[in-house]
């Protein structure tokens, strides 16, 4: 029988956990994974290295880097994102909030600085991520989350009675279909823009995520397009317009948006410095 000594330590699991998962992240991803399947938060991980895990914990881990090392998700191997400082729940149904959507929030806070009770709408809203992040930021604000998944909705829905933020609301509906006949100081989206012949649709993380929500057409334009074109009868005037859009497609997305007339015009990079949010005014 072995020894304590002979188990493996948090420690030890860690840098073997590392070894075998060839992601960037790999060492982030097995702390995660293992305070997951530990149930405690990863500072814990550092402050008890020495520590043996119980075998049904070591048999949680294990199984969970197995599905991590085929590619799955750590978003969903854990049921949960964190974005904008929210914990957010996430699952199959919904897109995985990425850092660079958070440019997204930052511009549309910017122009909504000194407005109080402003009504936003939020399409195609997944998991939740930036209604809720606008909603905790502008307390006073209306926002109406949509989206065409009553999955996806339930998820937003859940996260945000988990998060007490009550001053959302969610509609079910495609693009603009689903505002009726409402108007908003602001409408925002995170839509498909990836081509859907593109190559990155067959790797990584986004193999497991709703295809729906990534790919939109042969160029990826085709939901940009349709939302460009429909909020504009849902804007008040003067209202705002601010698109998610693919690297590559700030030109074009910038010359839609001045052909339909809209106004004040810009775009703003990431982290990484890549165009990724477009700005206009009705």
């Amino acid at each position: 029988m072995n020894s304590p000594t002979d188990q493996p330590t948090i420690a030890r699991l860690l840098a073997s956990a590392a070894r075998q998962l060839e992601a960037t992240s790999a060492r982030l991803d097995a702390e995660v994974l293992l305070a997951h399947a530990l149930g405690r938060p990863r500072t814990h991980l550092h402050a008890w290295p020495e520590t043996v895990p119980a075998p049904a914990q070591r048999a949680r881990f294990e199984a969970l880097l197995a599905r991590r090392a085929g590619g799955e998700p750590v978003a969903y191997l854990v049921g949960q994102r964190e974005f904008w400082s929210l914990p957010l729940a996430v699952t199959r149904d919904t897109l995985i909030p990425r850092p660079e959507t958070e440019t997204l929030v930052e511009q549309a806070l910017a122009v909504i600085s000194g407005a109080g009770r402003v009504a936003i709408a939020d399409l195609g809203t997944g998991c939740g991520a930036i209604a809720l992040a606008l909603a905790r930021e502008r307390p006073a604000a209306r926002v109406l989350a949509t989206d065409r998944s009553g999955a996806a909705l339930a998820v937003a829905r859940a996260n945000a009675q988990r998060l007490g933020i009550d001053n959302v609301e969610f509609a079910c509906g495609d693009w603009c279909d689903a505002l009726g006949s409402r108007r908003f100081d602001l409408v925002v989206s995170n839509p498909p823009y990836i081509a859907e012949r593109d190559a990155h649709l067959g790797r990584g993380d986004v193999r497991f995520e709703p295809r729906s929500a990534l790919a939109a057409g042969h160029d990826g334009m085709t939901d940009l397009t349709a939302i460009a074109r429909g909020a504009r009868r849902h804007l008040h005037s003067g209202g705002w317009l601010i698109l998610e859009h693919g690297y590559d497609q700030q030109a074009a997305l910038m010359r839609l948006l001045q052909s339909l007339d809209y106004r004040e015009v810009t775009d703003h990079p990431d982290a990484a410095g890549h165009g990724r949010v477009a700005c206009a005014r009705r």
